[in-house]
């Protein structure tokens, strides 16, 4: 086995819980001094501490706003196409409407199909002219979805759809997912 050797470069020879060997120190004496994970220079203004990290105010504390914004008016929480919640409102291109009491609604105009691709067809006259088990190609599927989720919103009097183009099977559910999403937030 090796002998662990003092470490060269601290003052105090490497002693545990001295300052050479990486332990923090504790709370500065004086207020104002940075310490152990402290950052030198005070914080921008408008800078709120997170939990995590991760842009959740910490408990009791306001969420946060960028300067000069109004307080009603947060950050977008949803978006589904042309149509966003921001804070209590929903903006479309027709204009603005509350977020309480909107109506949401959905419509599935979308289509799956699913067929025998060209190749597969190809491959089995092939290998059927071979072997005969050039038929298991005929197995081979292929779905393809076409189509819109039209989604619709009402509220204030006023009318807003708009068409969310379906890219396969799940893209409905998820949808509704944030249909539903949205009618809690306009409880």
């Amino acid at each position: 086995m090796s002998e662990q050797q003092p470490n060269p470069y601290s003052g105090d020879n490497g002693a545990p819980g001295g300052p050479g060997y990486g332990y923090p120190q504790g709370y500065p004496a004086t207020p104002g001094t940075p310490g152990y994970g402290y950052p030198a220079t005070p914080p921008a203004p408008g800078y709120q501490p997170t939990v995590g990290g991760a842009g959740v105010p910490a408990p009791g504390q306001p969420p946060m706003m960028p300067p000069g914004q109004p307080a009603g008016y947060g950050g977008s929480g949803l978006a589904l196409g042309d149509i966003t919640i921001a804070g209590d409102q929903i903006m479309t291109p027709s204009g603005p409407m509350p977020l309480k009491g909107a109506m949401w609604n959905a419509s599935d105009l979308s289509r799956t199909e699913t067929k025998i691709p060209a190749h597969a067809i190809v491959l089995a006259v092939i290998f059927f002219l071979f072997c005969l088990l050039g038929l298991l190609f005929l197995l081979m599927k292929e779905k393809t979805t076409t189509g819109y989720i039209q989604v619709t919103v009402t509220s204030g009097g006023r009318h807003h759809s708009t068409m969310i183009p379906a890219v396969d099977a799940s893209t409905y559910p998820w949808v509704m997912q944030q249909i539903n999403y949205a009618r809690s937030l306009s409880i």
